[in-house]
């Protein structure tokens, strides 16, 4: 890794290869693929505390593939994905979360998926009443903070 917050540039070329993998383009709902670059803009701009995870998993994802995942053919490319996802661990995990958050926030996304597009607030979205019962036994402990003065 080049620097503490940001990917190299192997590193953003596999981050994209991989996106592509998770997620591809869809013609039958005219939506782009994770690889699309205004996605790819939005998980590097927004990375942030997830960057040294991201970055361990595709340093793995590197060493599994023995090359750039993109020279790869789609045999071997799905065969270092299964790998990976039986070795990655928690850096896989957060790799793959940032790729599904990044993606599902892209408005052409949301719209596709039939979503208003506006931020949760200030509107807010209602939820359902749920069974606040289940917070008895929680409830019911002693306390185990001290209270502030």
């Amino acid at each position: 890794m080049s620097e503490l917050n940001e990917l190299t540039s192997a590193q953003r070329n596999d981050l994209r290869t991989v996106a592509a993998m998770i997620i591809p383009p869809s013609d039958a709902y005219k939506v782009p693929g994770a690889d699309d670059p205004a996605i790819q803009g939005d998980m590097l701009a927004t990375l942030g505390r997830d960057t040294a995870l991201v970055a361990r998993a595709l340093d793995h994802l590197a060493r599994l593939a023995g090359k750039p995942l993109a020279e790869l053919d789609d045999a071997a490319r799905n065969a270092v994905a299964r790998e990976f996802r039986a070795t990655g661990g928690a850096a896989a995990a957060t790799l793959v979360r940032v790729v599904l958050q990044c993606y599902y926030r892209d408005d052409r996304v949301l719209r596709s998926l039939g979503l208003e597009l506006r931020p949760p607030f200030p509107k807010g979205h209602v939820l359902p009443e749920g069974d606040w019962s289940l917070l008895d036994p929680v409830k019911a402990r002693p306390a185990s903070l001290r209270r502030a003065p």
